[in-house]
């Protein structure tokens, strides 16, 4: 049999082709990596081209899990009251006219953990120094019952807004108290879940009533 002899080696590259092909394919991964790697993992779009071609699309933060709780409470939550709004203004006279008259106490019924956000104002001419309130709540026990009290923030000022969740079953709000030498109405928004108090009940004893004009809320 004949033996086929071995075929002749290749010429070597030229050293000017070998530099031009090692730039060519550095080049070419400089390309990749800019206008699609960066694009699509890091958010990072540099010649434009990941927004043009839609790579920028793929890349998504990492994610990170968050407990449905804080502390024993749910984040989420769902109530039986129904969702409502409401306006309270509140008129309160001058400190010469009475304590019956110049401070007051109006809370909203609320369920344990249910949730009320508020924004109330002082309306009138007076100083914030002269002007007190007192936010808390407490069960309404029966005869022979102890009595759960909720204490959040009380001191000087003419305005409040925040939000308050329910401790206990039971009724929150505030203690209104004007030391001026002028009376003001105090303007209460609330949105939430609660319930009114009705006239002379715990809670609103002076009779304020929702959504009226402070010539009409108190008797």
């Amino acid at each position: 049999m004949t033996e086929t002899p071995n075929a002749p080696p290749g010429r070597p590259m030229g050293r000017g082709a070998l530099i031009a092909s090692t730039l060519g394919a550095a080049a070419l991964g400089a390309l990749i990596v800019l206008g699609a790697i960066l694009p699509a993992e890091f958010n990072r779009d540099p010649l434009g081209l990941g927004r043009l071609s839609g790579l920028s699309r793929l890349w998504a933060p990492e994610q990170q899990e968050v407990g449905a709780t804080s502390g024993s409470a749910p984040r989420a939550r769902e109530y039986d009251t129904a969702f409502r709004t409401d306006v309270v203004e509140i008129p309160l006279g001058e400190f010469m006219a009475g304590a019956d008259r110049s401070s007051l106490e109006y809370k909203v019924r609320m369920r344990k953990d249910a949730t009320l956000t508020y924004a109330w104002e002082v309306v009138g001419d007076v100083d914030p120094r002269d002007f007190t309130f007192d936010q808390h709540g407490h069960t309404t026990p029966k005869p022979g019952e102890g009595m759960k009290v909720s204490s959040f923030r009380r001191g000087f000022g003419l305005r409040q807004q925040g939000a308050i969740t329910a401790p206990f079953d039971g009724i929150q709000g505030w203690q209104f108290s004007n030391a001026g030498e002028r009376p003001v109405v105090v303007r209460l928004r609330l949105a939430g879940f609660y319930e009114l108090v009705p006239a002379g009940q715990p809670g609103n004893e002076a009779g304020i009533v929702a959504n009226v004009a402070a010539a009409q809320a108190r008797p």
